[in-house]
């Protein structure tokens, strides 16, 4: 009897109201998003593919998969993923790992960041992402009392630095930054001490910049140098951080209006990827600008809601780590789309173009409305 009623009540918390607003914030920057990357896309897609559409067609096919996957996602216990944390861990490193040994996968790349299976490709570290997300979640909410122990946190440390460190050798720096990111703010919300916060922090900071600069990573030195002075190499690798520049400047306060973008016509290289952003400030001025980075605000704002009222420490780490990866990753590429820091090559959520990795991110923001309707049913 008793189990039945446990099993009704699990059933009835998996069915709880969803965090309308947080859904609603999503969906419009979904929306503006799909509506960008054609703007921005369509020349650059007829010059070289001859099908203005090829670009939009695509990733709003996916979009719309993904986010009729986010909302059966939403109906699943999350604690469902619990289950399977060393797993997508180990998943993730396999093919980190794999990716590492084999030739580069995607033509004309001198980096191993894709499996390419014909038109199919991804990006392993999109995986790692959420592995220790959730491997973090987990350990952190079963030993919470170990936390001050220096043993746990040199565990959950090295737990941490299998995937960066693979990631770091592809190489992609700002996946490096991202996962190491996620892992750290989870170790500091679970209760890790200012000691052990700074010393990580000044490691892993020396660490990267000890390997920029030996060489490890060939182009580490050389971004940063066109970073400082992008004008050195005007026609070269400094041309796209120009082209941007003058794009963000050109829109203004009100922007030239949708469609009306010049910077487009390929002068900013690929700008349905990373450097979306410059092409939605030339179209939508400062104002726009201001507009979408505020709705990213509040999409973390609201995650960050639905984790402080999680049923329990699992879900509210879950929570938490997964909006916070959506919006630092939105901070750190706009940061580089206004030259704030390096070209890390670092996509911008909802808006660049990469149809795989918007499933994923769509299927992680449907775990996080899965916490909020149980948080709900709670209430109830």
């Amino acid at each position: 009897m008793a189990g039945k009623k446990a099993l009704k009540q699990k059933t009835k918390s998996s069915k709880g109201k969803i965090d309308i607003t947080f859904l609603s914030i999503l969906l419009i920057l979904l929306t503006i998003g799909l509506v960008m990357l054609f703007s921005a896309s369509y020349a650059y897609s007829l010059e070289y593919y001859d099908n203005s559409y090829k670009f939009i067609s695509r990733q709003a096919l996916l979009a719309g998969i993904g986010v009729v996957a986010m909302l059966g996602i939403s109906l699943i216990d999350y604690h469902f993923w619990r289950k399977f944390a060393w797993l997508i861990y180990g998943l993730s490193i396999a093919l980190l790992g794999f990716l590492l040994v084999v030739p580069p996968m995607v033509s004309g790349m001198d980096v191993k960041r894709w499996f390419a299976i014909g038109s199919f490709s991804f990006q392993p570290s999109e995986i790692a992402k959420f592995a220790i997300v959730i491997l973090f979640s987990s350990i952190i909410a079963a030993n919470y009392k170990q936390i001050k122990s220096f043993s746990f946190v040199a565990i959950m440390l090295g737990i941490l630095a299998l995937p960066c460190v693979l990631i770091l050798l592809e190489p992609h720096l700002s996946a490096t930054i991202l996962v190491c990111c996620i892992g750290l703010v989870l170790l500091i919300v679970g209760g890790l001490q200012k000691r052990y916060i700074f010393g990580g922090i000044g490691v892993g900071i020396l660490g990267v910049l000890a390997i920029i600069f030996s060489g490890t990573i060939g182009y580490g030195s050389d971004r940063i140098a066109y970073w400082l002075d992008p004008w050195a190499d005007a026609k070269g690798l400094g041309f796209q951080t120009i082209q941007s520049l003058l794009a963000i400047g050109s829109g203004g306060i009100l922007g030239r209006g949708i469609g009306q973008s010049r910077q487009k016509y390929l002068w900013v290289p690929e700008p349905h990827n990373d450097f979306i952003f410059s092409i939605v400030c030339e179209e939508l001025g400062l104002i726009g600008a201001m507009v979408i980075i505020l709705l990213f605000a509040l999409l973390v704002w609201r995650g960050f809601t639905i984790a402080m009222n999680a049923p329990d420490k699992f879900g509210s780490l879950m929570a938490i780590g997964l909006t916070f990866q959506v919006g630092l990753q939105a901070m750190l590429n706009i940061w580089v789309v206004t030259n704030t820091i390096p070209n890390t090559g670092i996509s911008l959520p909802f808006f660049s173009y990469g149809g795989t990795s918007l499933l994923i991110l769509l299927a992680q923001m449907g775990i996080v409305l899965s916490i909020s309707r149980q948080s709900n049913m709670e209430k109830t």
